[in-house]
């Protein structure tokens, strides 16, 4: 005879398993996986206004292989501030061909704005020094994926 107490550990256990290995994030947004120097990070896709505008608001952490990629309908110079962000970030300012225009680091709560050193289509946030980590440069090319701004 199967003891319940240990058929329902079983059961809460695969249950926790199956819903801890679907990575969707709690912001809703699409995924994609892009190669930022030598490391691979998983970017939620923030293409809509709404989205750009709260970006990693309020969150108290975030994986180590994972960010945000802000994408935006043209080059332009961009800055980034940290309202109601919690956690220290690094952002990766590039441009419309792949090249990374700045990296540069921003602290927690800080709004005082943290402007690229160029026009920048893109903007990729990850936790604090993990651009440096990864290897990631001024200069040096990205391999963009397919995303476009949708507003």
């Amino acid at each position: 005879m199967i003891d319940p107490r240990k058929a329902y550990l079983f059961a809460l256990t695969t249950l926790l398993f199956i819903v801890g290995c679907n990575q969707e994030p709690a912001s809703g947004l699409a995924t994609v996986k892009m190669q930022l120097g030598n490391k691979t990070f998983t970017l939620e896709v923030a293409d809509r206004t709404d989205a750009r505008a709260y970006g990693l608001m309020r969150r108290d952490s975030m994986p180590s292989d994972h960010g945000m990629l802000f994408v935006f309908d043209r080059e332009q110079n961009l800055s980034f501030w940290m309202k109601d962000t919690r956690i220290p970030l690094d952002i990766v300012y590039v441009d419309a061909q792949g090249r990374v225009v700045s990296v540069k680091q921003m602290k927690a709560f800080d709004l005082s704005g943290v402007p690229s050193d160029g026009p920048a289509k893109y903007a990729i946030e990850l936790n604090k020094d993990a651009a440096a980590a990864a290897g990631v440069k001024a200069g040096m090319t990205l391999n963009l994926p397919d995303v476009k701004a949708k507003d």
